[in-house]
């Protein structure tokens, strides 16, 4: 699961007392509630079906799946498809192929989802060894589904809206740029992200 409300909080403790702006935002805008996603195959599968769509039409192809295929789509289930079939789900051609990637990775046992790599670095290799999950793809994962306290996906562009908000920058760090600013805030990036989200809009900053 996610970080928990309290290793946010202490997260962003750690990285206020080495960045006082962090600080004065938190006093302002308050810590960011968690953000938690199931792990395993679904939540990525969830990815792949939510890829450049709205939410309510990622939510209609779900369930037209789930529908034909069963609830949470099993991946033998998807793999043994017909594609006409997924296709009258809206489920294209493209995504049905990243869709089929992760399925044959995860039957046959080549993707481990309960044992990735400890290492950040290494876990991110794994993921993005699924067609159509991206670096940032992944991050998202390690950060909201296994709860990593170290992630940190500065090429999210409203991570690096919210991190120029939060130093008071005069224009958005590029990914380089904002990877670079958030080093002194290991091992606790990931809270520091969350909390980029959180004041990225907010109207008390």
């Amino acid at each position: 699961m996610g970080l928990s409300a309290t290793a946010i909080k202490d997260g962003l403790d750690h990285v206020a007392a080495r960045e006082p702006l962090i600080g004065a935002a938190i006093e302002r805008a308050g810590y960011p509630e968690p953000r938690i996603r199931a792990t395993g195959y679904v939540t990525l599968l969830r990815t792949i079906v939510g890829q450049q769509v709205s939410v309510a039409a990622a939510a209609s192809v779900w369930n037209k799946l789930a529908a034909l295929l069963g609830d949470d789509i099993p991946p033998e289930a998807l793999l043994a498809a017909d594609f006409d079939d997924l296709r009258a789900c809206g489920f294209s051609r493209q995504k049905q192929g990243y869709a089929r990637s992760l399925c044959e990775l995860v039957v046959s046992g080549e993707l481990k989802l309960d044992a990735l790599p400890a290492d950040d670095e290494d876990a991110i290799a794994e993921l993005t060894r699924i067609k159509g999950i991206g670096r940032w793809s992944a991050e998202i994962y390690l950060l909201f589904a296994e709860g990593r306290p170290d992630i940190w996906p500065a090429g999210d562009l409203a991570v690096q809206a919210g991190l120029a908000k939060l130093l008071g920058m005069g224009e958005r760090p590029d990914e380089k740029a904002a990877r670079a600013l958030a080093e002194p805030w290991r091992p606790h990036r990931g809270a520091a992200a969350i909390f980029t989200w959180h004041c990225y809009n907010n109207p008390a900053l």
